[in-house]
């Protein structure tokens, strides 16, 4: 576009009319007359020689038709309206009816195109819609790294992902071959692109920008594309003929999890619509707060923002093994204008915010010392000193980073037992709950990890063999939920200072169900509501006396993690040890004080070892902070401390057996697990569920765990006798048949580990759980807090814990 005013020969008007032809007779008040409607003549041709954009704001002094359509083109010439699309591409009158009158011959080429955006699209088919879509030319980057210059394409050719990865300035698209003569990369960049990175050029883009041919679009069938970003009028988010909006939505809505062909199942990171509840997954169509925060120039139109947002995170699904880069999404970003500057300028902070989030470019990722996941002002941080520490994530964002662990292992309560044969038993965590979006399906997919899918089908056995009626258990599962149910109900209106332990609101809502509706349950039935009750302590990590009625599920306020529950068959070992790759880990170094007193955070340890750095972040366990096995000068606030303290450590053990065959298979039939229904309440939590370690059915692995006050009851019992129990428990349920001795067997002892204490944290009676987060505040920007119990939304879980140590990276990054 030609900022300037063009100049041009002044016309000069012929006449058959010669001086001989005058007349004869002719006054001078005729041709003094003459002369000034002449000169009025010159003056109107003058004045229609230029016609400004009328579009307030718009800095285009005289505009340049880029469409070219019509035989009578304006050009950059006079036209009775300008069209405004940005302040650098205007269209004429002319155009506008070349495809808008029906007698003109573009007018079935818009038609055409207009039955297509109906279709698919919400937003109206104008002729402005138009232009930009079809009528617009593309813009390209150099790709010479000392070039990197805009260069308009002519109107015939399509951009592609191939063209934007390999164009060089003067290359002949026809052939892939550059122009022959000079060097086509010293020729000035058009004036137009410079306005694009202008605040108020955005501010006057009569259209948001639609992406064509969008790697999203297979994730977002269901939307309409140009609610999402993208143009209704590529074959990409084309509907089947005939099929209307409604019947497409509404066919989608008996199909929620919307899987793309070839991807791992569990990445849904959009919600369908009438979809909710699902962690880590955001609603392509509108923009979450924390997004609005950091990008509130698009809190009036956000369909750039949603373009480029749901673009890149379909970038990170369909390739999550390598790190995604502001070059890789460059050249997926088809949209025609000058548009397309502003969108590769802006998915770069769009692609870093992400990042900083954990959404994309986490997990397990090969990341070379000179690559950057996020700019380079956050690679300034110095030292930086980890108790325990969950991802590399700070390795690629940090100069030095330095794991004091207090153990002779790595993992803290991820502890994998390899030594029976064929399998691996978790002391620890192994199994994932919820699998949908979840950060542990994420690195098993980039590790090339199997997650073994667990079964739904729990047979209850009772001590003499026989199996329990699975009516009877649905029955008793109905009732139990029905209590938990009445116990929602009445914490809606109440304080922590009516909180009570949830047991006795069990109890207490029981006894009234039974004397209000005369039910009276069988002496199975009331076993049979035990085993539940035990499988709600080993939800909670302890006993229903010390958890609190009213904040027992405070997490199921935000979205879990949904889907499958797999078993990790090879172990989280196997992710935690690739995670620790090039970590500087210092085994066997105990912290035993922190002083951040000064400039510098002073971390002691006990054998006297000083370390100085600039921040710490802190992952022990809630138990130790607890018993102040780190001292902290200045001490931890009172409120960090009351918060501490109204958090619950929970425990329980683990028993696992290898037996010389697989005697329980002809009894459960396939299935992954097996429950035990208690004799007594006395002994309820003993044993409770019997875990099949190996999905195949080759080895003989039983494992079992211990909760509520059976955890307490094996204590002080050794191994042999926890063994001894367990085995009358077996026998017991498999009484029809000779059970054998295990060949070898282990059970653990969390609750008297020295470093550890506990297997996972539990609101307790008066708390809430506002507590993670007042735990996991970090204090002067020095010290951070990460670990499962400081995770408000996903306590109790490794991915609880691995998430928080995104967040501590992200805030340690931005300090």
């Amino acid at each position: 576009m030609s900022t300037g005013r063009v100049r041009t020969k002044k016309k000069t008007c012929s006449s058959d009319q010669s001086p001989d032809n005058l007349p004869l007779r002719s006054s001078g008040r005729q041709v003094k007359k003459k002369a000034a409607e002449a000169a009025d003549d010159d003056d109107d041709a003058s004045e229609k020689k230029y016609r400004k954009c009328e579009k307030a704001g718009c800095t285009a002094t005289c505009p340049v038709c880029f469409a070219s359509a019509a035989e009578r083109c304006a050009k950059n010439g006079y036209t009775s309206r300008w069209y405004h699309l940005s302040c650098g591409e205007h269209f004429c009158n002319e155009c506008f009816d070349h495809y808008y009158r029906s007698h003109k011959d573009g007018y079935e080429k818009y038609t055409a195109w207009k039955r297509i955006w109906t279709s698919n699209g919400k937003s109206e088919p104008s002729p402005k819609a138009f232009m930009a879509d079809q009528q617009l030319p593309y813009w390209v980057q150099c790709t010479k790294p000392e070039c990197g210059k805009w260069r308009q394409l002519t109107k015939e050719i399509q951009l592609t992902p191939q063209i934007a990865k390999t164009y060089r300035c003067g290359m002949k698209l026809n052939n892939s071959t550059k122009t022959e003569g000079s060097d086509q990369c010293s020729m000035p960049e058009d004036l137009r692109v410079a306005e694009v990175s202008d605040h108020w050029w955005y501010s006057m883009l009569i259209l948001p920008p639609l992406l064509k041919d969008s790697v999203a679009a297979p994730f977002l069938a269901a939307y309409y594309p140009d609610c999402v970003g993208m143009s209704p009028s590529c074959t990409s988010t084309n509907r089947l003929p005939g099929e209307s909006n409604l019947v497409k939505l509404e066919h989608l809505k008996s199909v929620p999890n919307l899987t793309v062909a070839g991807m791992n199942k569990y990445f849904q990171p959009f919600y369908q619509p009438n979809e909710c509840g699902k962690a880590l997954c955001v609603r392509p169509d509108v923009m979450e707060l924390d997004e609005l925060y950091e990008f509130p120039e698009y809190s009036r139109d956000p369909t750039m923002y949603l373009a480029l947002r749901n673009l890149i995170l379909a970038l990170w699904y369909t390739n999550c093994k390598e790190a995604l880069t502001p070059q890789k999404c460059i050249h997926h970003i088809i949209v025609r204008g000058l548009v397309r500057i502003r969108c590769v300028q802006e998915m770069e902070r769009i692609l870093y915010f992400m990042t900083r989030k954990g959404l994309i470019n986490t997990g397990i990722l090969s990341v070379s010392p000179d690559q950057y996941l996020l700019p380079k002002e956050y690679h300034n941080v110095s030292n930086m000193f980890i108790v325990i520490m969950p991802r590399n994530f700070l390795n690629c964002i940090l100069s030095q980073v330095i794991v004091l662990e207090a153990k002779d292992r790595i993992g803290g309560r991820v502890w994998d037992d390899k030594t029976f044969t064929g399998v691996t038993v978790g002391r620890g965590a192994q199994i994932v709950n919820g699998c949908v979006n979840n950060p542990m399906a994420l690195m098993c997919e980039q590790l090339g990890i199997k997650m073994h899918k667990l079964g739904e089908k729990c047979d209850l056995i009772q001590e003499g063999g026989r199996i329990t009626d699975p009516t009877i258990d649905k029955r008793m599962d109905f009732h139990f939920n029905a209590i938990l149910d009445v116990v929602s109900e009445w914490r809606k209106d109440k304080t922590q200072h009516q909180d009570v332990p949830l047991g006795e609101k069990i109890q207490e809502i029981y006894k009234a169900f039974v004397q209000e509706s005369g039910i009276q349950f069988s002496e199975l039935e009331e076993k049979v509501l035990q085993f539940h009750l035990s499988n709600l302590e080993y939800a909670c990590g302890s006993n229903l006396s010390q958890v609190s009625a009213r904040s027992w599920d405070h997490n199921e306020f935000f979205a879990q993690f949904a889907g499958d529950h797999t078993l990790l068959t090879v172990g989280y070992s196997t992710v935690i040890d690739t995670l620790a790759e090039g970590l500087d880990i210092r085994l066997n170094f105990p912290v035993q004080s922190i002083d951040y007193s000064g400039e510098e955070v002073q971390v002691t340890t006990a054998e006297g070892t000083v370390w100085r750095t600039q921040k710490v972040l802190v992952t022990v366990p809630l138990a130790l902070l607890q018993k102040n096995a780190i001292q902290f000068n200045p001490p931890l606030s009172e409120k960090k401390i009351k918060a501490i303290n109204s958090l619950g450590a929970g425990v329980i053990e683990k028993i696992a057996l290898q037996f010389p065959y697989r005697f329980w298979d002809s009894k459960i039939q396939g299935a992954d697990f097996f429950g035990h229904v208690p004799p007594n309440s006395s002994q309820r939590g003993l044993f409770s569920v019997f875990y099949d370690m190996d999905p195949e059915g080759k080895q003989s692995i039983l494992m079992s765990v211990v909760t509520g006050d059976a955890v307490t009851t094996i204590k002080n019992l050794d191994d042999k006798q926890v063994l001894q129990q367990c085995m009358t428990v077996l026998r017991e349920l498999f009484k029809e048949q000779e059970v054998p001795d295990p060949v070898k067997f282990f059970v653990t002892r969390w609750s008297k580990d020295p470093w550890l204490q506990m297997a996972y944290s539990f609101v307790r009676t008066g708390g809430s759980g506002e507590a993670y987060d007042i735990i996991a505040e970090d204090i002067q920007g020095k010290v951070f807090f990460a670990g499962e119990a400081t995770n408000r939304h996903f306590p109790q879980t490794v991915t609880g814990a691995y998430l928080s140590g995104v967040r501590e990276a992200s805030k340690i990054a931005a300090f």
